[in-house]
């Protein structure tokens, strides 16, 4: 096997990937007045860069792990792929190494470590491959996933599942509430280091289905979606998308590439999300605190009495 080469879509091993979701620094801690040193726990950063069919396509910062989910969730939401037969398979590339750039590496390698900070994702047959140009060629950062598109409408994709055409989904008010406490105890690594985004699929009676963190909130959706595509979930016409930070125009983007239905936030939501949301039916709601929320367009998903309801 040449270094972490899968053969089949949806296989990945994450023996390399232990250790490298955080890391250990020195910091000084003053706690009312009392000065000491320590090591601290952070979160990892690296860059990953993802090529599609063997040409570079998008570098973003991301925390370490579930790099083909995240490269796969992130061709779901550039319109690239649908479903799992879309997906040929997903390699780390055998040039990124650290110190011979000739060479793959892992156990069998001689020492020789493998950086893994870029993938390829080949496309089956029948996949129509977009024109990669320079409008198309992304540099996307932790904080914002569209850095360096040429206009917006290049985000503006057809979606593949459109929301519109899945079964109606009502949604219980109550149990939004529930989610934002049941993402949070899911987040393991936020609990040492307070430094990462969460994304959580849960199902329309509140289980959760699958949860990822990263330093970006984009990379958690995206980690999460292309989860779901490997394992033939898509679309996910049953499924709430929760976010633990606010809802921007890419995070409703990925949702309806998708075919999630309801997306909420614990904060705000931006008005170009607003706009999307009204106008391919998804349900937005946005600040999702306790039993407190405000729902910015797809209303009628949510179970509502008549008497609760005024103008």
């Amino acid at each position: 096997m040449r270094g972490r080469e899968i053969v089949e879509a949806g296989t990945e091993r994450n023996w390399w990937d232990m250790g490298r979701v955080t890391e250990r620094r020195k910091v000084l801690r003053i706690r009312d007045g009392a000065v000491s040193s320590r090591p601290d726990t952070l979160v990892a950063e690296e860059p990953l860069e993802i090529r599609l069919n063997g040409r570079p396509l998008a570098v973003t910062m991301r925390t370490p792990g579930d790099d083909f989910a995240l490269a796969a969730g992130f061709l779901v939401s550039e319109g690239v792929l649908a479903a799992a037969d879309d997906l040929r398979n997903i390699v780390y590339c055998a040039g990124a190494t650290a110190g011979d750039a000739s060479r793959s590496s892992g156990p069998e390698s001689g020492g020789r470590s493998n950086t893994y900070n870029v993938v390829d994702v080949r496309t089956a047959a029948h996949v129509a491959v977009p024109d990669i140009t320079l409008q198309r060629n992304v540099y996307t950062t932790s904080s914002c996933g569209l850095c360096g598109k040429a206009s917006l409408d290049a985000v503006r994709t057809t979606a593949r599942h459109p929301i519109a055409d899945t079964p109606p989904l009502r949604v219980d008010p109550e149990l939004l509430a529930a989610l934002p406490d049941r993402l949070r105890a899911s987040q393991r690594v936020f609990d040492r280091t307070g430094g990462l985004h969460a994304a959580a699929l849960f199902d329309e009676q509140g289980e959760l289905l699958d949860v990822r963190e990263d330093v970006g909130r984009h990379n958690a959706v995206d980690k999460v979606v292309g989860r779901a595509l490997q394992s033939g979930g898509l679309p996910l016409s049953r499924s709430i998308l929760m976010v633990s930070g606010r809802a921007s125009f890419e995070l409703a983007q990925k949702a309806v590439m998708a075919g999630i239905p309801v997306l909420a936030a614990v904060s705000a939501p931006s008005s170009l999300a607003v706009d999307l949301a009204a106008e391919t039916g998804l349900t937005l709601v946005g600040f999702l605190r306790g039993r407190s929320m405000n729902v910015y367009a797809g209303e009628d998903r949510l179970a509502l009495t008549a008497e609760a309801v005024r103008d």
